[in-house]
């Protein structure tokens, strides 16, 4: 087996579906604010002068990164495509704004603090770990590679 297949392999079965399809869509529409300034967003501009006014630097570039991981890694999970790679950078992106933004605040979203993010994480390494399931992109390319 290749590592290709290994990647893209899953016996999650339809339950991955139910996880995939509403964290890629809420992860990119996150990215979409960053990226683009849609659903009440700051845009590149904006995220990226929050974020160096923060000490993120260089903000622009930090703002790029975390929208394009959100946007393109949500619709990804969403399609179950490349899921584990799209997986595992969404989860690393959680994880970095949970300690540089969320940490200090506490547990509740009230707060702005880390609970969403903490289960966005946690949905999106327990896709990392399952894979995306039978109805995925990646199931599709998966059939096609064991049938050559």
């Amino acid at each position: 087996m290749t590592l290709l297949q290994k990647i893209l392999n899953s016996k999650a079965g339809a339950a991955a579906l139910i996880l995939r399809v509403p964290v890629g869509l809420i992860l990119a529409a996150h990215g979409a604010q960053k990226l683009f300034a849609w659903f009440g967003g700051y845009g590149l501009e904006g995220t990226g002068q929050w974020m160096a006014s923060i000490g993120l630097d260089p903000g622009y570039w930090l703002a790029l990164m975390a929208g394009s991981a959100e946007f393109f890694g949500g619709i990804a999970l969403a399609l179950g495509l490349l899921t584990r790679p799209a997986a595992l950078v969404t989860a690393f992106t959680m994880l970095i704004a949970i300690f540089s933004v969320h940490i200090n605040n506490g547990l509740f979203m009230a707060n702005n603090g880390y609970e969403y993010a903490l289960t966005l994480l946690v949905a999106t390494a327990a896709l990392a770990i399952q894979g995306a399931g039978s109805f995925s992109v990646d199931s599709v390319i998966a059939k096609k590679l064991a049938d050559k």
